[in-house]
């Protein structure tokens, strides 16, 4: 099984990329081939459906979307919304790649939980024909503290994230083509 992690941060130590960090680790001990595709260390250019761009990190990008089983998709909150970086990124994407997929949806808000961006992202799953996992991750406040090895600090983040990676794996492995 073959798990893509968007990391949809613009921001160099974002929780919601650790976040995502620890999401891999999680899945690869479960024996799953996770990786994070972290968008502000592989910028993509602006989408505009007038052009077709041939940059090294989007082409990468979707090469690993289309290989993926599943996917992660995860977003600091801003503003009541997902990050530009990560709607950007999933606007030069479409059917092709999420079609009867499982996604996850994840975010990081500075107040208590991120529901506002996980709604949208999964419209957007909805949309591009992905299969919403019903479950989600979203952390706020203290809950974004992560200690020296890249865990949560919080035992009750830290057991949230264990069950629902946990169920989104039974997911992926129900759905995948």
């Amino acid at each position: 099984m073959n798990i893509i992690i968007l990391a949809g941060s613009n921001r160099k130590a974002a929780t919601s990329t650790l976040l995502s960090h620890y999401i891999a680790s999680q899945l690869k001990e479960k024996g799953v081939t996770a990786r994070v595709f972290d968008l502000y260390e592989k910028p993509i250019p602006f989408y505009s459906p007038d052009t077709e761009s041939s940059d090294a990190n989007l082409l990468e990008m979707k090469e690993a979307l289309l290989r993926a089983d599943g996917i992660v998709l995860a977003t600091p909150e801003y503003h009541g919304s997902m990050s530009g970086v990560l709607k950007n990124a999933l606007d030069h994407v479409g059917f092709d790649y999420f079609d009867g997929k499982a996604v996850l949806s994840v975010s990081s808000a500075g107040g208590a939980v991120g529901v506002s961006s996980l709604q949208q992202l999964q419209t957007i799953v909805r949309n591009v024909h992905g299969i919403n996992c019903p479950e989600w991750i979203s952390i706020g406040g203290e809950q974004r503290a992560f200690n020296d090895n890249g865990e949560p600090a919080d035992a009750k983040t830290k057991a949230r994230v264990e069950k629902t990676i946990t169920y989104f794996v039974k997911l992926v492995q129900t759905v995948r083509h």
